[in-house]
């Protein structure tokens, strides 16, 4: 095992970003490459880190920073399973942008000399890194003023850049998306920032593994309250939903997969900071939940249904989704815990293949009006049947993780609840509302793909193979996940079964 392997992953790719930045930008395209082969160096520090957790020997590093604040990384039976599909998804989606950069770059800028061509390409390749680097940071930090530092870099550079020079529609109302993503960000964070200091005033510690000590203080409600504030902005939980749908919709669609990372990676922090060292105290706060999550599944799904853009089809749905997963840790249930966070990694699997699969449409169709689409199967076979896989991961259908997942979480549900007739009734709704998905990913999907032509296609045909096989890879890895899950499973219960 080689040495500070956690802390390589985090910056590594802030060091390949720098490189970029001041590559000649004659040799702008090389940009992609140093992009990918970060990311394939991170899966390799990642999988050595797995094999050491899979002999019951966590990975921690210390990295003291300051008094009080601390850069301590803990790679765990949690963290591990979680950081590497992410990474896996930066990788896939950095493939898929080598060619989808060079049409948003066409789109938006046309008529630039090749220099200025290459200046673009470059410059958003070195901000993408920044997207593992924030999401590695997240995952494995302990320490909590870490982990709100990593959240902030998150939105403020490459959600917020990418999104103001790269996203859709004019130049005005990507600045005015990209600000509104960068409010909601940091709104949620600073709730998050408010509740961890409350937590430090009285433990004097911002290490995780200290806020236990908080269980049963009086004013342990009011930091749960303002942590889970602060992240259900982030998650977009009814009623703080409202950003999701224009910044999700408009951002590059090869940035939408991690967008939804970036919001499902909240239920991580919620299992990680609240539920595990502060189970007793969350009690309260399980039913609640669980109502609130069924709200937006139901409210999520019909937003969907009534959507005629595909971007925004997609974007709505994420805040139905995202939902399914925070009512299963919302059970509190050991079986819950786990459902709740193997349907989140199905769940960034799905929305990855789900947006991708919408931006080839664009790509290829040059709408985003799902009306003016039909009978494009013969065109663009591979594309529907990328397309139905990401219906199949999202509508949790056997052999995909997402029936694993939500067969988990349904299961804990039912545990937490069987005693209470109206808590059996509120899971019975639950389960009822994943036919709505059911039925928005796969009518949607018939309306694009069958049915008479309603354009012309002789221009239109499947994508580069550099686009379709990533995101082609990603539906195999969640049929992997859905057949054998045990592996991920396994690594969770070293941890979860601790609660």
């Amino acid at each position: 095992m080689s040495s500070h392997i956690l802390i390589q992953t985090i910056f590594v790719p802030i060091i390949a970003a720098i490189l970029i930045l001041f590559t000649d930008s004659k040799k702008g395209h090389h940009a992609g490459w140093i992009t990918i082969g970060v990311l394939l160096y991170n899966s390799i520090l990642l999988s050595k880190a797995g094999l050491s957790i899979f002999n019951k020997k966590p990975v921690f590093e210390v990295y003291v920073l300051g008094p009080d604040v601390t850069l301590n990384l803990l790679a765990d039976g949690l963290s591990l399973p979680i950081a590497l599909i992410v990474n896996i998804i930066c990788l896939s989606l950095a493939f898929y942008s080598f060619h989808y950069v060079n049409y948003r770059i066409e789109q938006i800028y046309p008529n630039t000399d090749k220099k200025t061509y290459a200046l673009y390409y470059k410059r958003f390749f070195f901000l993408y890194l920044f997207f593992p680097t924030g999401f590695m940071g997240v995952v494995f930090s302990t320490n909590l003023i870490s982990m709100y530092v990593f959240l902030e870099l998150l939105t403020i550079i490459p959600l917020y850049f990418i999104m103001a020079q790269f996203g859709y529609s004019d130049f005005i109302t990507r600045y005015k998306v990209a600000l509104m993503c960068l409010f909601w960000g940091v709104a949620g964070a600073t709730f998050f920032l408010i509740g961890i200091m409350i937590g430090f005033n009285e433990i004097a510690s911002f290490e995780i593994g200290e806020f236990y000590r908080l269980s049963g203080n009086p004013k342990t409600f009011w930091i749960i309250l303002l942590i889970l504030t602060g992240l259900s902005t982030k998650l977009a939980i009814v009623p703080f939903h409202v950003w999701m749908p224009w910044v999700h919709a408009e951002h590059p669609t090869c940035i939408a997969g991690l967008l939804a990372v970036y919001a499902n990676i909240a239920v991580y922090i919620a299992v990680r900071v609240l539920i595990m060292p502060l189970h007793e105290d969350m009690l309260i706060f399980s039913i609640p939940i669980m109502i609130i999550a069924t709200i937006t599944m139901i409210y999520g799904a019909f937003l969907t249904l009534s959507q005629t853009d595909v971007k925004r089809f997609c974007a709505c749905s994420t805040i139905s989704q995202i939902s399914y997963s925070v009512f299963g840790i919302g059970a509190m249930t050991i079986m819950g815990i786990k459902g709740g966070l193997f349907y989140f990694l199905s769940h960034i699997i799905g929305k990855a293949l789900l947006f991708s699969t919408a931006g080839i449409l664009v790509y290829t169709t040059h709408t985003r009006d799902i009306r003016k689409m039909g009978g494009l199967w013969r065109k663009m076979p591979l594309t529907c049947i990328l397309w139905m896989s990401a219906a199949l991961i999202l509508s949790a259908l056997p052999p995909t993780s997402g029936f694993v997942g939500k067969w988990l979480f349904f299961t804990g549900a039912f545990q937490a609840l069987k005693s209470h007739p109206a808590g059996i009734l509120l899971v019975i709704v639950a389960i009822l509302s994943t036919l709505l998905t059911l039925i928005y990913t796969f009518l949607t999907g018939f309306k694009i793909f069958f049915g008479p032509a309603k354009m012309h296609t002789d221009h239109i045909k499947d994508p580069p193979l550099t686009m379709s096989l990533p995101i082609l890879f990603l539906a195999i890895l969640a049929i992997i996940l859905g057949i054998y899950p045990k592996p991920v499973l396994l690594l969770f219960s070293f941890v979860i079964t601790g609660i």
